[in-house]
């Protein structure tokens, strides 16, 4: 039995600024409505990688890039940026400190979230959340 699996796509450039990662949570947000599915976990998750692309991955002149997929029951976030040198890591966030909680949050709220590599200089680091339990 042959069974149909829609595969959607969505992905845009945005400025390496705190504007452009603000636009990533929104357009995300906006795009998971049009397809008729949760986002406001899928939201936190973009914002977090959108200001980790523009706090660490920053390269002057050069765009991050949001994509979302959705195969099947999985909706697979990535943000590309240009600095493959600056690779992300789990860390303990010091007491009081207002930051260094980014993949933490994404940690918690992903099923699964992973970096890859490629083609230089750029990096993409994904998540993934099962759609049917959100």
């Amino acid at each position: 039995m042959n069974q149909e699996i829609t595969i959607r796509n969505f992905s845009v450039p945005l400025s390496p600024t705190p504007r452009g990662a603000r636009l990533a949570r929104l357009l995300a947000a906006e795009q998971l409505h049009a397809w008729q599915l949760p986002s406001e976990t899928a939201a936190q998750i973009v914002a977090e990688l959108a200001a980790n692309a523009v706090t660490h991955g920053r390269v002057p002149g050069r765009d991050f890039r949001l994509t979302l997929y959705v195969v099947g029951d999985t909706l697979r976030i990535e943000v590309t940026d240009t600095r493959a040198d600056a690779l992300p890591h789990l860390a303990s966030a010091a007491p009081g400190a207002e930051s260094s909680r980014g993949l933490l949050l994404v940690d918690a709220l992903a099923d699964r979230w992973g970096v890859a590599m490629g083609p230089y200089p750029k990096k993409t680091v994904w998540a993934e959340v099962n759609t049917d339990r959100r």
